[in-house]
């Protein structure tokens, strides 16, 4: 490497972000809070028992109330003979009894084993196997997948939910109405020898769990990976990773409340699923550490329903991704709400679109703040400063005690501006996958950097920017295009609501750039797109082809899937 660009290699090393750093965040994050993650809640439901913790369809239930409850269940757990260590999987959307097992599993000194419930038989067969669980929490709205596979797994205790039994307090009239809705979305399902949910409550009321010393580095949850790049694996997050993200978070918080003061009682908005690491880490246990009271919204893309839940409640902290906040701002009820109590809008989980970033902060007041972060980083490993209110096109700089490196294929690190590999170091970095010590070899480097399979560069202030996944690059000719890119440019044209790109094969150079876009005006044509990259895009990284869709493929949690548009 030329002296000049090994002299601007070792200047990333020195850590340039630090001199960027919000002022009050310090460069560390110093001893934990707690050693495990059931000592942190423990503690958080203590200080705030009579505070609201989780609120979903006007049922609210209280820190106090999650203590007494998530006790009982773990009293539960353990009088089924689970030996310390053992993987209860927990497969629900975003309703009371989520919170209330998962704290559960944890003080019992159990793993949470995290399940996708729109998985299909085969996805759940496959993520029960592979993580050994011997116990299944689930919402009697995905019974049947689990009555199609439990028989080939390890699952010996079954608890099944349903919306119903957490909404007793209310009055007869909404929880006839939810419950004569979940009825009719609920398929005949047969698991003999299951526990309903109430019933483990019951039998473990007013015992105490036995006390279970669970040290810092064991391993808290298994996080599943989506299974983009072939089998999906389970990141090992050991309680350590879970509490050092949480601590890291809070500190960066702070950066907001020097804009706008934070309340006595701060209210998060939980849309994300919970099962997902980004709201598990963000909304659950940092929102717990803080006090904050979370509204739980089990179906986020019912966004009329959405909207009305949102009208109830002054929402301070907003995580979400890119579809999510374009499709509330194209929701007129949602244009008319308060915005005055919105303190941060945290974006993740995908880029965000500029488009999407100027229309919301146009609208709410309140910039999205972009963080980046993955299941094996627990995930949150960059985010910008909250005190920046303009969209950076970035992905930020490293939370505290955290270290970006960009590398070659060879692991050398890249100076300023040159595109590669974006790897991270930190506490909250994962233990490797579950039994795969093949794929944890993979991504983990010899210095401890997990190698995150996203391309990007960083910048002298130590910003890094993601041009995109190592496998969505798009060659063209022998030029890299990226489909973040695309989509970016082509998000902004006033006719367009959703947009993907991908490289289909081409005789001539290799690879050309397609797009998939839904209309946002029904007059838009194909034509006035390619004349609209004409002007914003090189002529390499211009669409070949153009296709429109009334909906894009995508995950639970709102990302477009390019790798089904790839067929």
């Amino acid at each position: 490497m030329p002296k000049a660009l090994a002299a601007l290699a070792a200047g990333q090393k020195k850590k340039p972000w630090l001199d960027n750093y919000p002022k009050g965040v310090p460069a560390e994050i110093g001893k934990l809070p707690a050693d495990s993650i059931g000592d942190l809640l423990g503690d958080a439901c203590k200080a705030f028992s009579t505070r609201p913790a989780f609120t979903c369809m006007g049922k609210t239930m209280s820190y106090g109330e999650l203590d007494r409850l998530s006790a009982a269940f773990a009293v539960f757990l353990q009088s089924k003979g689970l030996q310390k260590g053992a993987r209860v999987a927990l497969m629900m959307p975003n309703v009371l009894q989520y919170p209330v097992a998962m704290m559960a599993v944890l003080r019992a000194g159990y793993i949470v084993v995290n399940v996708n419930p729109l998985y299909t038989p085969r996805e759940l067969e496959h993520q029960l196997k592979d993580s050994g669980a011997q116990a299944i929490v689930i919402l009697e709205n995905f019974a049947a997948t689990l009555e199609a596979i439990v028989a080939k797994t390890p699952v010996k205790h079954v608890v099944v939910a349903s919306m119903g039994e957490m909404l007793g307090g209310l009055k007869g009239a909404i929880v006839n109405l939810v419950v004569r809705r979940v009825k009719k979305m609920v398929p005949a399902w047969s698991l003999p020898g299951h526990t309903k949910f109430a019933a483990a409550l019951k039998a473990g009321a007013g015992q105490t769990p036995k006390a279970v010393e669970t040290r810092a580095e064991e391993v808290a949850f298994l996080q599943y990976t989506g299974g983009t790049t072939g089998v999906s694996k389970g990141a090992m997050l050991l309680h350590s990773n879970v509490v050092a993200n949480v601590a890291q978070n809070a500190l960066w918080v702070e950066d907001a409340y020097t804009v706008k003061p934070k309340p006595a009682n701060l209210t998060f908005v939980c849309a994300l699923p919970l099962y997902h690491i980004f709201a598990l880490t963000v909304n659950a246990l940092m929102g717990m550490q803080q006090g904050a009271h979370n509204i739980l919204i089990p179906n986020p893309r019912d966004i009329p329903a959405f909207v009305k839940e949102l009208k109830k409640y002054p929402i301070n902290i907003f995580p979400g991704l890119n579809t999510l906040f374009n499709a509330l701002l194209n929701n007129e009820e949602f244009r008319k709400l308060d915005f005055k109590p919105l303190i941060l809008t945290l974006g993740g989980g995908m880029a965000v679109q500029k488009a999407v970033a100027e229309r919301w902060k146009a609208l709410t007041g309140c910039p999205i703040s972009e963080g980046y972060g993955l299941s094996e980083t627990s995930p949150v490993a960059t985010a910008n400063k909250f005190s920046v209110g303009d969209y950076t096109g970035t992905i930020g700089l490293p939370l505290p005690s955290t270290e970006i490196a960009i590398r070659d294929d060879d692991g050398n690190d890249l100076p300023f501006g040159e595109v590669g590999e974006i790897c991270i170091r930190g506490p909250q970095v994962m233990a490797g996958y579950w039994n795969r010590d093949d794929e944890t070899a993979k991504v983990m480097t010899a210095d401890g950097f997990f190698k995150s399979g996203d391309m990007g560069f960083m910048d002298e202030r130590g910003y890094t920017r993601i041009v995109d996944r190592k496998k969505d690059m798009i060659l063209v000719s022998g030029f890299n295009v990226y489909p973040n890119e695309l989509e970016d440019v082509v998000a902004q044209h006033p006719g367009v609501l959703e947009v993907a790109a991908i490289g289909v094969p081409d005789e001539k150079s290799g690879e050309v750039p397609k797009l998939f876009i839904v209309k946002k005006d029904p007059a838009l044509t194909a034509e006035a797109i390619t004349a609209y990259c004409r002007d914003n895009l090189t002529g390499y990284k211009r669409p070949r082809y153009i296709e429109f869709r009334t909906e894009l493929p995508k995950t639970p949690v709102g990302k477009i899937l390019r790798r089904e548009l790839r067929g």
